[in-house]
C-alpha cells in the first residue's frame, strides 16, 4: 500500500509559505493513499494558476491543460480510459471564470472525476486582482475602490447544474479535507470539492482566522445531504456562518456508464481496427 510519502515526487512546491495550497497537497496525498489507489491508475489534471502546480508535486500521472481548460482534458482523459482515477485541480479563477462553461457541462453531464478547486477568492498567481468569487466590495489592485460585481455561487451552480456530490472543505482542517477527498473519489459521477484556501501573500481578508471564526461541519449540525432543497439553503448560506462538509449527493448513472461504446472495456484497450461498413451502409 502506497504512503502519503512515497506519493512524493522530486518537485520542491514553492508556493507561498503558510500558503492553504500545501494542505490540499498533504489530503490529496492522504486520500490517494487511505483509498489504496495504484499510483499509475491515477492522474491529476490542472489548469493554470498557483493550484496548477500541484500535479507536479503528487507522484502520480499528470497533465498540466491550459487556463481554464483543466475539466474538458479531464473528462476525455475519463472518457478514454474509464478504468483511471481522475482529479482535477483547478482555482477559482480557472474554474469559476474562464472555465465556467466547462465546469458546468462537467456537472450536467456527471462525469466521473473528482473537481478539486483551490478557491482563494484572488487571483493570486497574477499577484492579487479581483476573482469570480470575491465578495461584493473586496479591495484589490483591479478593484482599489472596491469590487461592484456579486461573487458567483459554485455550490449553488454545481447542485443546480447536475452535480451528483458536491462539497466544501477548508485548507486549515486536512484531516476533514482528506475524507471530504476520499468520499469525492469514491462516488460515482461527477464531484465538486470547493476548497477555502486562504492567500497568505495577496488575500488579507479570508485568512485561516477569519474561516476559522465562520466554519463549522454540516455533519455535527445533522444536514441531510441527499434533501436537495435544504441542500440549496445550505449553499446558499455565506457570511458569519460558512457549512463545510457534504452539502448534497445523489445517485444516478454517471456519463461512463451511458456509452455504450465503453461497455466493451476501456477504448485505449479496445482495438483500432474496425470494419466500418455496416456503420456506412446504415446512414447512407
Amino acid at each position: 500500500m502506497t504512503t502519503p510519502e512515497e506519493l512524493r515526487s522530486t518537485v520542491i512546491p514553492d508556493w507561498c509559505p503558510g500558503c492553504g495550497n500545501h494542505a490540499i497537497l498533504m489530503s490529496v496525498k492522504g486520500a490517494i493513499a487511505d483509498l489504496g489507489l495504484d499510483p499509475k491508475d491515477v492522474v491529476l489534471v490542472s489548469g493554470i494558476g498557483c493550484s496548477a502546480k500541484t500535479p507536479h508535486y503528487v507522484k502520480t500521472y499528470g497533465f498540466h491543460a491550459i487556463h481554464g481548460r483543466a475539466l474538458p482534458v479531464a473528462s476525455g482523459i475519463r472518457l478514454a480510459n474509464h478504468q483511471l482515477t481522475v482529479i482535477a485541480h483547478c482555482g477559482d479563477g480557472d474554474c469559476y471564470g474562464i472555465g465556467m462553461e466547462h465546469f458546468i457541462h462537467a456537472m450536467r453531464r456527471n462525469v466521473n472525476i473528482t473537481v478539486l478547486v483551490h478557491n482563494n477568492q484572488i487571483y493570486g498567481l497574477t499577484t492579487g486582482q479581483t476573482s469570480p468569487t470575491s465578495d461584493f466590495g473586496f479591495k484589490t489592485k483591479s478593484t482599489p475602490g472596491g469590487s461592484i460585481e456579486r461573487g458567483v455561487m459554485p455550490l449553488i451552480l454545481a447542485i443546480g447544474s447536475g452535480a451528483t456530490f458536491v462539497a466544501r472543505g477548508f485548507a486549515g482542517n486536512p484531516k476533514h479535507l482528506r475524507g471530504l477527498i476520499a468520499e469525492g473519489i469514491t462516488h460515482k459521477g461527477a464531484s465538486l470539492i470547493d476548497i477555502l484556501q486562504p492567500c497568505v501573500t495577496f488575500n488579507h481578508v479570508n485568512t485561516f482566522a477569519w474561516y476559522r471564526e465562520r466554519v463549522y461541519d454540516l455533519k455535527d449540525a445533522g444536514h441531510d445531504p441527499t434533501d436537495r432543497a435544504r441542500a440549496m439553503e445550505k449553499a446558499l448560506e455565506w457570511g458569519d456562518r460558512i457549512p463545510t462538509g457534504v452539502i448534497y449527493r445523489t445517485e444516478r448513472p454517471p456519463l461512463d456508464d451511458l456509452v455504450p461504446a465503453l461497455a466493451q472495456g476501456p477504448l485505449v484497450k479496445q482495438p483500432l481496427e474496425r470494419d466500418i461498413r455496416p456503420l456506412m451502409e446504415r446512414f447512407y
